[in-house]
């Protein structure tokens, strides 16, 4: 149950590279110098034995359960560790109990390190809650999701929480290097040799995760002991690796960030940039009638009426990808991000809709003007309803100068063209016609009497 004892303990020869590479004291580990680095509160705090309750968040592969396992080296407490995939509510509560007696007994707290913390529900992570404000426990979680949303703010108010960061290509080259000159823990017995041209290209392909690489290397090294060569070439590391892994979780903060970006690239109107985020998000896995969903969205929401084919597009690419379905339907997809990026915009519709749903939560249901009722039946009629409305199609233009609002609301303007593509030239005829209500009012026209039938 304790992933420290099988990492550390475990005979070097039958743990993965990736275990027996892991760094061992603060000077090894790198890419995360802004919290672990000299002077750095964490580092002090680490060395003072003086740990606080910490959550890691970071991306997989960036040292989270690595920093854990140092942080066990230099504390004087003791120490437990669970995996969130395995261990339930009757576990966590027996090592509660241990490491109440332990305080009790002994005065020496217990750091308990939770991977994964994101998988526990609610009800475990109330489990521990109480032996942390008491301060009975020193809890350490490691965690892939945003901890914002999947750590109880109750338990998160009560934690540092310190986001590493992806490693680089330059950081992972020197774990790889580490890893081929090493004796004992690495591949230094086995005389090995790498290009740069071979490491470079094993660094980009793990996206900054130092488990990935140090796999990838082991499987060349394992494919190389059946020739009689030493040297790791590029073809030796693309059969190893064979495909470049994206790092992507349709349900987590990635997914996001990703949609995120989307969306605001094509807003920014940069054809490129939603090119690749699409292509990020579609090449990962994403489920490409989500993204025509948003994209259909983004259409009215930035476009509108600047472009109204905007909003056929989106239909027209939901259709077409229907039809052709997978691989090739992704590039409907993709020209309809290109063209919403290239198209003319306009929130216009979106915040006069959002005017309109403010006015009616404040001011309730206004009353329909009578001029505009139905009026099916003479008992209608004869209350007013239709009466002196103007049929717009019997005047000049199509247009009458009447007003369609609540009288209240009749000098409220909801909707506000932009000056761009088609909504631009509507806005000086929609301005003409407002203008024209406003006068209309001060001289009225004659009315038609009467009332209408139809709606």
């Amino acid at each position: 149950m304790d992933l420290f004892d099988h990492a550390w303990n475990t005979d070097p020869g039958d743990a993965p590279l990736a275990d027996r590479m892991r760094p061992r004291s603060l000077d090894e580990i790198l890419g995360q110098d802004h919290f672990l680095g000299p002077g750095q509160a964490l580092r002090q705090a680490i060395e003072n034995d003086q740990v606080p309750s910490l959550i890691f968040w970071g991306p997989p592969g960036s040292g989270k359960t690595t920093i854990a396992m140092v942080v066990a080296g230099h504390t004087g407490a003791a120490f437990r560790s669970f995996s969130a995939v395995t261990a339930g509510i009757k576990e966590l509560r027996e090592v509660m109990a241990e490491a109440r007696d332990l305080l009790k007994y002994h005065q020496r707290r217990t750091i308990l390190f939770i991977d994964e913390i994101h998988r526990f529900n609610k009800a475990q992570q109330d489990a521990f809650l109480p032996f942390v404000e008491r301060g009975i426990i020193i809890l350490m979680g490691a965690t892939t999701e945003n901890p914002s949303f999947e750590v109880n703010s109750a338990l998160l108010s009560r934690c540092r929480v310190f986001v590493l960061k992806s490693l680089d290509e330059r950081h992972l080259r020197l774990i790889l290097q580490r890893a081929l000159t090493e004796a004992g823990r690495g591949l230094g017995d086995m005389g090995l040799e790498a290009d740069d041209q071979s490491l470079k290209y094993l660094a980009e392909s793990a996206h900054g995760d130092a488990r990935t690489a140090l796999n990838g290397l082991e499987m060349a090294a394992n494919l190389i002991r059946k020739t009689q060569t030493r040297g790791i070439t590029l073809p030796l590391i693309e059969k190893a690796v064979q495909q470049k892994a994206l790092r992507y979780d349709k349900s987590g903060e990635e997914h996001y960030n990703l949609i995120s970006a989307l969306h605001k690239s094509i807003r920014g109107s940069d054809p490129d940039a939603a090119l690749y985020w699409l292509g990020r998000m579609l090449e990962a896995g994403e489920d490409a009638r989500f993204l025509l969903r948003r994209m259909a969205r983004m259409a009215g929401e930035d476009i509108g009426l600047a472009d109204p084919r905007a909003l056929l597009m989106a239909a027209a690419a939901q259709q077409t990808f229907d039809f052709i379905g997978l691989p090739e339907g992704k590039l409907a997809l993709a020209e309809l991000a290109v063209y919403l990026a290239l198209a003319p915009k306009s929130n216009a519709l979106e915040t006069g809709y959002q005017k309109v749903r403010q006015v009616i939560n404040q001011q309730g249901e206004q009353e329909v003007p009578l001029h505009i009722r139905n009026a099916p039946t003479s008992l209608m009629r004869s209350l007013g309803y239709g009466r002196g409305y103007r049929y717009a199609h019997d005047y000049k233009d199509h247009w009458t100068p009447d007003d369609y609002l609540p009288d209240k609301l009749r000098d409220q303007r909801f909707y506000q063209p932009g000056d761009l593509g088609w909504e631009g030239e509507k806005r000086s005829e929609l301005e003409a016609r407002l203008q024209g209500r406003r006068a209309a009012r001060k001289k009225p026209e004659p009315r038609p009497e009467g009332g209408c039938s139809a709606g």
